[in-house]
């Protein structure tokens, strides 16, 4: 079984801390690799390549920095990559990107990659990174179909892209069905299940609405009367995403990637009740 997590970089020292904690907690697990999200701007940028770079240089961890579209001219776009690939950095997750507007639509720099696939193909002319892309389960809520959702997740891979990670979902057939559907329209790519072990549900509720997930009736169920207690909460969260787990590794599943938000523990629990034991330290 492979892993990988994904972080977020932090905005305070505080969040620092916590995400050095998470690493160090997670690293022992021998993931294939750790991406590190990247938001539109500067600062984030820049926060992103520092917690790349200091993955890099510090552990013994394969960081794959996050690239996207939004708010860059193709030069800028390039001038970055080639400054990971000159880092050391091998692996990047390409990514259109959301507006930095919550609600607003994606508007491509004038001057800029338009979507991920081109943004794919540019960054293959740049170096052979390897290449992830995301794909969605239950359809891009931008989409004009399904179909035409899995058209666009085509052009990721014939641009070069070599796997596809899916967004979170809360249904193994789900899964199934969009992987089905892949193989039915010819693609022979690695799809990796995005697993986002859940706690807070209001929080999953607000991603879920970026990305176009549906959030079950029981996951409400489940957490009710827990509002104070956190631990109870951790408890259920590992158990539905390691249940999750089981039924994918049923289907032949043997690659999941970990939305972290940064909290070790539970992915790390959920990768125990998996059968995935840390390697001991030299």
């Amino acid at each position: 079984m492979e892993l990988s997590f994904e972080f977020f970089p932090p905005r305070t020292d505080k969040m620092e801390a916590t995400l050095w904690q998470s690493i160090e907690t997670l690293a022992p697990l021998c993931p294939r690799f750790v991406s590190v999200t990247y938001g539109a701007g500067g600062t984030t940028r820049e926060r992103t390549h520092a917690t790349v770079e200091r993955i890099l240089k510090e552990t013994d961890l394969t960081p794959a920095a996050h690239l996207t579209c939004v708010g860059s001219s193709r030069d800028e776009v390039d001038a970055i990559a080639r400054d990971y690939w000159q880092l050391g950095v091998r692996h990047l997750v390409a990514l259109r990107g959301d507006p930095p507007q919550p609600g607003a639509s994606f508007e491509p720099h004038p001057d800029g990659y338009r979507d991920a696939a081109e943004l794919v193909a540019g960054l293959k002319k740049v170096a052979p990174f390897d290449i992830s892309v995301a794909c969605y389960p239950e359809c891009h809520p931008e989409a004009a179909s399904s179909q035409a959702d899995i058209e666009h997740l085509k052009r990721k891979i014939d641009a070069g892209a070599d796997r596809a990670i899916t967004q979170f979902f809360f249904s193994a057939e789900c899964f199934f069905d969009f992987r089905d559907r892949v193989a039915a329209a010819g693609l022979d790519v690695e799809i990796v299940p995005g697993i986002l072990p859940v706690t807070n549900v209001a929080q999953a509720r607000k991603f879920a609405g970026q990305c176009g997930a549906s959030i079950p009736g029981w996951l409400d169920h489940m957490f009710e009367g827990l509002d104070e207690r956190p631990a109870a909460r951790q408890l259920v969260a590992a158990t539905i995403a390691a249940e999750l787990c089981g039924q994918l590794y049923s289907g032949g599943v043997r690659h999941f990637h970990f939305y972290t938000l940064n909290r070790a523990e539970l992915a790390f629990a959920i990768c125990h009740l998996l059968g995935v034991r840390a390697k001991a330290a030299a």
